[in-house]
Formats: C-alpha cells, sequence, structure tokens
C-alpha cells in the first residue's frame, strides 16, 4: 500500500480515446495503487491528502509490448547482420551462455533504462522468469511476463516445450495471474514463433493460456526468410495459427510485418493484438509493417521497442516518431498517422493489444502509473499556451524521453529528477558488463 496523494498539473493528457488535453488539472492517487478522480481542478472534490503541484505535463506511462530486455548484456553483438544471421550465428549462441544471475543483471538495467524514458510497463519474452520477476520488483517497474517457450536446436537445456508450458501453468496455479506489490507481475505465455515449435505445440499453449485468461504472445512474420517452409505448406503463418485454433483468446503478435490482406482480415476477426516494432525492423532490414491497414481494420496496435540488441534501444519515444514516420512516408500522406495517434499507440493501443483496460490511460480505477514531464527544453520554448494539437506535436515530435523527471508506479515514486529512487544505477551497469565481458571472453 501507498499513501493517498493528489498531483497537480498545469496539463494533463489522460490518453483516452480523443487523446484530450486537459488544462490546469488534477490526479488522485490512492492507497490501493488506483486512480481516483482525474480532470480539471475546479471540478475535483475536496480532499484531505498531500498535494504537489507539478510543472508540465502529466501522462500516464508508456507500454512498452514486445521487448527482450534482459538483452541489455548482449547490446550490439552482431549489430550489422539480418535477423536470421543475427540470431542464429550470434545471439542463440551467447544466450546459451546465460545464466539465471546473468538475466537478473540484463533485466535490472533494462527495467531502468525504461523507466527513466517514461516506459513503465513491458511485455517481455525471455528464460530464466523468475531472475526477470526479481529485477522487477526491485527496480519498481511493471511487467507482463510471457516466459518463453521454444524447442530450436540448443534450447533443449530448458527442457522440451511441453516441459516450458508445464512450468507457466504450474505458476499461475500457484500464485495467480498476476501478483506482486501494486499487481506489478503479470504472467502470460511465450511461444517464440511457428517456425521454432512444432505444429502441434501451439494449439496446446493456447489452450492453456484460455483457460486461464492468459495472454499469448509470439513472433509472427518478422522477415520474409524465417518462415519460409510454414508459408509454403499453409499459406501464412496467421493461416496456420488460425487453423490450429491459437486466435480467440488474448494473443498479442510480434511484428507481423509481412502479412496478406486475407492475414489482416484474420487478426481482426480474432481479436489479435499487434506489437509493432519499426526500429528493429527497420535496423534488421527485415521489412515495414502495414501499420495503416492493420490500424484500418480495426487492429488493435501498440509500440514495441523489440531487445536491446536488435534496436538497439529501449527508447519507446523513438518508436513514436519512427512509426508516424514510416506510416507518412509509405503512404506519402503527412496526415497519415497524427502526433495524437501514434502516442495513444504507445498508451491505450499498448493496453488495447494485450488485452488490458487499467493500463496506458489516466481514469478512474486505471493503475497509478504516471509519468510527468517538465518544460526545460527548447521544444516547449512556446511554452504551454499553445493550441493542443501543437502542444502534442511538441511532446511527441521534439521532447520525446529527454525531459521525463518523474514516474510512478502503481503509485509510489520510481523515478525522482530523472534518476532511479529503488536501484543504483552505476551499480547495475557495472554488473551487466562483467556479463558482456564474459561473453565476448568465451566467444
Amino acid at each position: 500500500m501507498v499513501e493517498a496523494f493528489r498531483l497537480r498539473a498545469p496539463v494533463v493528457l489522460p490518453c483516452d480515446a480523443a487523446c484530450s488535453v486537459v488544462r490546469d488539472a488534477v490526479v488522485d492517487v490512492g492507497a490501493d495503487g488506483r486512480l481516483g478522480y482525474v480532470g480539471p481542478a475546479s471540478n475535483a472534490p475536496e480532499i484531505s491528502l498531500p498535494v504537489r503541484d507539478l510543472p508540465g505535463i502529466l501522462m500516464p506511462g508508456l507500454i512498452n509490448a514486445h521487448a527482450h530486455s534482459p538483452m541489455t548484456v548482449l547490446r550490439g553483438m552482431g549489430g550489422d547482420l539480418p535477423l536470421m544471421a543475427w540470431l542464429q550465428d550470434v545471439i542463440w549462441p551467447a544466450e546459451g551462455r546465460l545464466d539465471g544471475d546473468d538475466v537478473r543483471a540484463g533485466m535490472r538495467l533494462g527495467a531502468l533504462e525504461m523507466l527513466r524514458h517514461g516506459v513503465t510497463t513491458s511485455v517481455e519474452m525471455y528464460f530464466y522468469a523468475e531472475s526477470i520477476v526479481e529485477s522487477v520488483l526491485e527496480v519498481g517497474s511493471r511487467v507482463v511476463l510471457t516466459p518463453a517457450v521454444i524447442a530450436a536446436p540448443g534450447w533443449d537445456r530448458l527442457g522440451s516445450w511441453l516441459h516450458m508450458t508445464d512450468q507457466i501453468s504450474a505458476w499461475i496455479d500457484a500464485d495467480g495471474l498476476r501478483f506482486g506489490p501494486g499487481e506489478r507481475i503479470e504472467l502470460g505465455y511465450g511461444p517464440h514463433s511457428a517456425y521454432t515449435l512444432p505444429a502441434e505445440a501451439l494449439p496446446v499453449i493456447a489452450a492453456e493460456a484460455r483457460q486461464r485468461g492468459a495472454l499469448l504472445h509470439i513472433h509472427v512474420a518478422e522477415s520474409l526468410a524465417e518462415d519460409q517452409a510454414v508459408r509454403e505448406a499453409h499459406g501464412s503463418v496467421p493461416l496456420l495459427l488460425n487453423s490450429l485454433g491459437v486466435f480467440g483468446g488474448r494473443v498479442l503478435t510480434a511484428h507481423s510485418v509481412h502479412l496478406s490482406d486475407v492475414d489482416i482480415q484474420l487478426y481482426a476477426a480474432g481479436g489479435v493484438g499487434v506489437a509493432h516494432c519499426p526500429g528493429s525492423n527497420a535496423k534488421l532490414a527485415s521489412g515495414t509493417a502495414r501499420l495503416l491497414d492493420l490500424r484500418r481494420h480495426g487492429v488493435q496496435v501498440g509500440l514495441g521497442t523489440d531487445g536491446p540488441a536488435s534496436n538497439d534501444d529501449l527508447d519507446l519515444w523513438q518508436e513514436i516518431q519512427l512509426a508516424a514516420m514510416l506510416a507518412r512516408l509509405s503512404s506519402a500522406d503527412a496526415a497519415a498517422l497524427t502526433a495524437a495517434q501514434s502516442l495513444l499507440m504507445a498508451t491505450r493501443g499498448g493496453a488495447a493489444a494485450i488485452g488490458r483496460d487499467d493500463l496506458g490511460t489516466l481514469a478512474p480505477g486505471a493503475c497509478a502509473d504516471l509519468v510527468h514531464i517538465d518544460l526545460d527544453d527548447p521544444a516547449f520554448a512556446a511554452g504551454l499556451d499553445v493550441p493542443d494539437a501543437q502542444l502534442l506535436s511538441n511532446l511527441v515530435w521534439a521532447a520525446g524521453s529527454r525531459r521525463v523527471r518523474e514516474v510512478w508506479v502503481a503509485g509510489s515514486q520510481v523515478v525522482a529528477d530523472g534518476e532511479a529512487t529503488q536501484v543504483d544505477r552505476a551499480a547495475a551497469a557495472a554488473e551487466v558488463r562483467k556479463v558482456t565481458h564474459r561473453l565476448l571472453a568465451d566467444a
């Protein structure tokens, strides 16, 4: 439990469907880590709570809809290779030398990096899941953790795909779908992809996830080379997944770059969410997802960084900008995706893509995950007294993450004056440095 308090700011962005800009507003945070009143100060109820006045902008924490954050220990390795060569020749051999302590160190630094950029929730797919939970609770962020399930060469050291799946199910049955202070931890299932698992595994994993109301998080159609055999046999990965009964529950497909019109229609009909990762897809030359077509068909789309060894950054504000730029470039339409629409993909859009309505927005009952952005930057040289659209444009196109000053998760302050409050960042970086140098020496 936290102590209840009120925040007051000249601008609050609740990230509602209209991307409203609320002037001279307050946000009430309850002792349960949830939000109470959100709106104009003139309409706020009388309270006897501590009140803190903030300059600048108050908004919900961003949601990184697809990440492998422990890969901070692998950052920069194989940086000029295409996806499959990068994975098979560099990353998977290096990951084979990681243990739980290495993953704990990598996740700790990744979570710190994201919090300082205003990312309060990340959807993670990785191994040594208990170590990830320990790091998230230590740093104070929030995670939707989908432990990886894989059957690729070399990964049998972690057990069979069925063993991995059973472990996730047993964990959810023991601890619940969400747990920890402020329910910071949510568990799901992370079948890596159709090309790293036998077809018979996918309906089994999907059934386990649906039975528990859990998220199923899977890589789909990231590059043309990865799933050639699946396309030749079934037409596309979405067609295969649909035929196996994978769609229908909470399903998040990462990347989804190479989709046909039929694939997109299947997503829309099955309520499938997409984690759009424009930075990683561009760096690995994987392609550009059909973002505008997905949105046009009503598919819920969030933004992800992918791993810090393939992006190589965990700054979701860069994805906000890049998603809009690529949408405009691909359509030759400078109005194809506005600043407001791109910002909403990183907040309420990410929440919708993972089937959560209590994240990515400032509304009564939502999680008290908040970000304060101050004005000490040339991006806000004109101040806040500008039209709403111009203010949002300045935030998205000019300011980005560099003026994130305070962050709260479940009502607890985890970033103050731009620095983490619960973990020593220098010590966290030193631990990652040790792991990386060991991996390089062993290569």
